[in-house]
């Protein structure tokens, strides 16, 4: 019975880090930015951080976030995230409609992923980041 179910795997979809352009600011954003050729609608995105620290168990609080729409070749600022954060996993849950399904996947940064030695030039952005796809 569940393999006469359809998941549609999610591609052209990403989640990136980004650091602030502004001088002296040591904050980052998180952006998803849609690679696709359709917009997304409907969209759910969760994020939580946890890990270790120093020894010390941090876990973030669960955040949601809801989207209307997002245009094709396109993206959106989530949420700011701390470098402190760096040293734990983030996860980011994203949930939107594609005409008649409900698609999701998780994008997870694992610990020490995020850097200024890990930046890329991210798409659609045209700025440098750290991106899951």
């Amino acid at each position: 019975m569940k393999e006469d179910i359809a998941t549609p795997e999610v591609t052209d979809v990403a989640v990136a880090a980004v650091p602030r352009q502004e001088a002296g600011e040591e904050l980052w954003d998180i952006y998803l930015i849609n690679l696709r050729q359709e917009p997304m609608e409907n969209i759910l995105v969760t994020s939580q951080g946890y890990g270790s620290i120093d020894g010390v168990d941090k876990t973030t609080t669960v955040l949601r976030h809801f989207h209307q729409k997002l245009e094709a070749q396109d993206s959106l600022k989530l949420e700011p995230i701390q470098p402190s954060l760096f040293a734990i996993t983030n996860e980011y849950w994203v949930s939107f409609n594609n005409g008649k399904h409900m698609l999701d996947k998780r994008y997870t940064f694992p610990a020490g992923t995020i850097s200024q030695e890990s930046l890329t030039e991210l798409p659609v952005l045209g700025r440098p980041g750290v991106m899951m796809q």
